[in-house]
């Protein structure tokens, strides 16, 4: 599978509103699968992979709406950004036309850059990145 990061679109051959079932016939059966139930939300599986990804899937009948992404070799707009500290990835984000952006500090201690437009966060620690995670 490729790790190619699409803002608002999804990452390589994964989709946003794709089925479980395409994910699953995609990339293989999950190493881990949770079903979260909340009567506020609606239903989510989520399909957590050891290589370094967790996909969240939404609805009665469940659609890819979150990845969230761990694997180094994951490239945004051509570039691995695993590579990359918070200047370069604030940089590449603005040179492809993502411009608006926050930023704060979690209470875990990570950093979180996020850029609403295109629908994704960069999570940091030392100004290492440690997880992208996007959504449509």
């Amino acid at each position: 599978m490729k790790y190619d990061i699409v803002p608002k679109k999804g990452l390589g051959d994964l989709s946003f509103g794709m089925p479980v079932e395409e994910i699953v016939r995609l990339i293989g059966n999950a190493d881990e699968v949770e079903s979260i139930e909340n009567a506020a939300d609606e239903p989510t599986t989520v399909l957590h992979y050891d290589k370094g990804l967790t996909i969240f899937c939404e609805g009665e009948s469940p659609t890819l709406t979150c990845i969230d992404i761990t694997n180094e070799e994951c490239t945004l707009f051509g570039k691995k950004v695993f590579e990359m500290n918070e200047k370069e990835i604030v940089r590449l984000m603005v040179d492809n036309n993502y411009y608006e952006q926050d930023a704060d500090n979690e209470d875990w201690g990570e950093r979180r850059i996020g850029f609403p437009e295109g629908n994704i966060d960069f999570f940091l620690e030392d100004d290492e990145l440690m997880s992208v995670i996007i959504g449509r």
